[in-house]
Parts: structure tokens; C-alpha cells; sequence
């Protein structure tokens, strides 16, 4: 099993709801071919630095995964025809960082400014 971190982004007009059910389809496709699910961060709605489709937005959901690589080509595969998503990226890891929340708002860094 080979680990990997996807990131979708999704229409910046798509409801709380939506993103849950994005998730949730996308999970399951990885639990339906054997593959784990490690940690889902919803990195929530971030600007883009350039046009996309029309949107100056995206919802980012991140995922790290353990699975092989036909898993993420049914993922990819399935992503392709999402109209809700913009973009996709999959990254092969050597590690997790499983301890690190990068996009975290962090009033501590706020305080040291000061």
C-alpha cells in the first residue's frame, strides 16, 4: 500500500451540506476498493490566486490516504465528471504528518505580533 494526499477543491457556492456528501462519496469509493482512509481536514473556503471555472473560491477537503494505485485512478476517474469540483491534485508520500494542522487559525501567533 502506497500513501498519498489528495486535495479537492469544490465551487466556493457549494453549501455545508454538499461538501459532507463529497466527502462521504469519495470515502466510500476508497473503503469500496480496500483502500484507507486516514484523516479528512476540511480546510474550508480559501481565495484562489488566479480565475478557475469562473470562481475566485474554492472549498479545499484534504484527504491522506493508504491505497494502491488504481484506487486513485477510480478517484480521479469519478472527479473528472464532478461538477461541483474544480480541481484535484494527488500527491505520492513517503510519511504522514499527521500532527501538524496547517490551516489552523492560531490566536498564539496573533499574541506574539503584538
Amino acid at each position: 500500500m502506497n500513501l498519498y494526499e489528495h486535495t479537492i477543491i469544490a465551487r466556493q457556492d457549494v453549501s455545508p451540506t454538499q461538501i459532507k456528501q463529497i466527502e462521504e462519496k469519495y470515502s466510500k469509493i476508497v473503503e469500496k476498493f480496500e483502500g484507507d482512509i486516514v484523516k479528512i481536514e476540511n480546510w474550508g473556503l480559501m481565495n484562489m490566486s488566479y480565475l478557475i471555472k469562473k470562481n475566485k473560491k474554492g472549498n479545499y477537503i484534504h484527504f491522506k490516504i493508504k491505497a494502491d494505485g488504481k484506487i486513485i485512478a477510480e478517484l480521479e476517474k469519478n472527479e473528472k465528471i464532478d461538477k461541483n469540483l474544480l480541481r484535484y491534485l494527488t500527491v505520492k508520500v513517503k510519511k504522514f504528518d499527521l500532527d501538524t494542522d496547517y490551516f489552523k487559525n492560531n490566536d498564539n501567533k496573533e499574541d506574539l505580533k503584538k
